[in-house]
């Protein structure tokens, strides 16, 4: 299967409306791709927290939802579009991941679990998920994951659990963490034994310095691809196969003794 991850610049001079407008056009240049992800929170910045609550739409019909249907429909790709500032009917906020099909229908919804912030910003504003998901894709199961949740190995293993191959994980990841973002990246693919797509946004907003260097890591631990800094369309070929073979060769996931 063919991966892209689409970093994004998310730069404060452009609206949402002019960003929504252009990632688009990014999502249909990947036509011929299997599987498009783009970043956390694109349209607004991770770490623009004043605009949250102003930004906020809901994930049915809201404006990113029904830009991003059509560019998966129009590329006829699987689209993991990043996440959103979701407000749902009883007005809480969430970060919301959206996966869309090749049709342009919403596949999967992905809340949050571990907000970032300690006492501020998204976990002050935002309420957490509380569901671990997978998604069944034609080449594979999908296990998705936003950022701040890389920190959480048990999540991960949950979603391994769950039957994922491809743990696809959106971010906003700050540059001054860069070599954590980096480690951790690995180790979630070592210790699952599992593709891992990361992919994270480029430029400045809210006076944070993104990290970039989206990656694809595979079953062994071996980066197949990384971005820089800047934005960038990065795309690279997966056996989805190496993920059952690793686990048969090396199976350690089989010799766990401990268990929450």
């Amino acid at each position: 299967m063919r991966a892209t991850l689409v970093q994004i610049d998310v730069d404060p001079a452009e609206t949402p409306a002019e960003r929504r407008g252009r990632v688009a056009a990014l999502v249909r240049a990947q036509a011929g791709a299997d599987l498009v992800v783009l970043p956390e929170l694109w349209p607004v910045g991770a770490f623009a927290s004043g605009e949250f609550a102003a930004e906020a739409e809901p994930v049915e019909g809201g404006p990113t939802a029904e830009a991003m249907s059509a560019a998966a429909r129009d590329a006829g790709v699987w689209l993991h579009a990043g996440s959103v500032v979701e407000r749902d009917p009883a007005g809480a906020l969430y970060n919301t991941s959206l996966l869309f099909a090749p049709d342009g229908e919403l596949a999967a919804v992905y809340r949050k679990i571990h907000r970032f912030g300690f006492d501020s910003g998204e976990a002050v504003l935002m309420s957490g998920g509380d569901r671990v998901v997978t998604a069944r894709l034609p080449f594979g199961v999908a296990g998705l994951a936003t950022c701040y949740d890389l920190r959480f190995p048990e999540q991960f293993r949950l979603l391994v659990e769950g039957g994922a191959e491809l743990l696809v994980l959106c971010a906003g990841w700050p540059a001054r963490r860069l070599a954590h973002w980096q480690v951790l990246v690995r180790a979630r693919a070592i210790e699952s034994q599992a593709y891992v797509l990361a992919c994270g946004t480029a430029g400045t907003h809210a006076g944070v310095e993104q990290a970039g260097h989206s990656v694809v890591v595979d079953p062994w631990g071996e980066v197949l691809c990384e971005a820089g800094a800047g934005e960038q369309v990065l795309s690279c070929e997966l056996d989805v196969g190496l993920v059952g073979r690793t686990r048969a060769q090396f199976p350690v996931l089989r010799d766990r003794v401990l268990r929450g």
